[in-house]
């Protein structure tokens, strides 16, 4: 009989290692079949808690934090080559905005009580860093929502929620994303390798 294990994933929906994060945790969980029952709860953390409302260019956005366009483009070439591996086909060079994400984490919020946030968490991931939308427009979240079955949006009172849980998460000493949080036993931060989270899966279930 598989063991029941709450696993609770601290992630943003621009964070390209979350993504990458998501796709072994997956693998992760495959592989363990029939030894772990697992109920994902994802919890929302914003890489820039302090981006406007409209987002901002990412070109802008990536020189000033990481010095020069060029160091940018050395990130995301490194993160792109790890993304292949795991199938995912990241188009930076395309992706023009960096968007504020507290509605597409309120948007994972709604699709997580229905049941479906792994679907909508995908979906965003692949609509922002292989299909180069803006995940912080209006239309492409009520766009996405439909297409993945999430009803009730948009719900706008929950982006307060998502604030408060993202300053707890950051009382909790999280301060850097994807963190996979095991049973509340574990906690592994990184997009670490399937076989890492494997073993953490394994000795939280115990």
């Amino acid at each position: 009989m598989s063991a029941p294990l709450t696993i609770e994933v601290v992630s943003d929906v621009i964070c390209p290692w979350c993504y990458i994060g998501q796709r072994r945790l997956g693998k992760a969980l495959a592989a363990l079949e029939g030894e772990v029952s697992a109920e994902i709860r994802w919890l929302p953390f914003q890489l820039n808690p302090r981006m406007p409302p409209e987002g901002m260019p990412r070109a802008a956005y990536r020189a000033a934090k990481f010095g020069s366009i060029e160091r940018s483009r050395e990130l995301d070439a490194r993160v792109a080559g790890e993304g292949k591996s795991e199938g995912i086909a990241f188009a930076f060079e395309r992706i023009e905005r960096t968007p504020n994400t507290v509605a597409a984490h309120a948007l994972v919020g709604l699709a997580q009580e229905q049941g479906r946030a792994d679907a909508m968490l995908d979906a965003l991931f692949r609509a922002y860093f292989e299909d180069a939308q803006d995940i912080g427009d209006t239309e492409t979240l009520v766009a996405l929502a439909q297409r993945c079955g999430v009803s009730g949006w948009p719900r706008h009172e929950s982006a307060t929620e998502v604030v408060a849980l993202d300053q707890k998460m950051r009382e909790l000493g999280i301060s850097g994303v994807p963190t996979f949080i095991f049973a509340r036993k574990y906690a592994v931060s990184g997009a670490h390798p399937p076989a890492t989270l494997m073993e953490a899966i394994r000795q939280s279930s115990r």
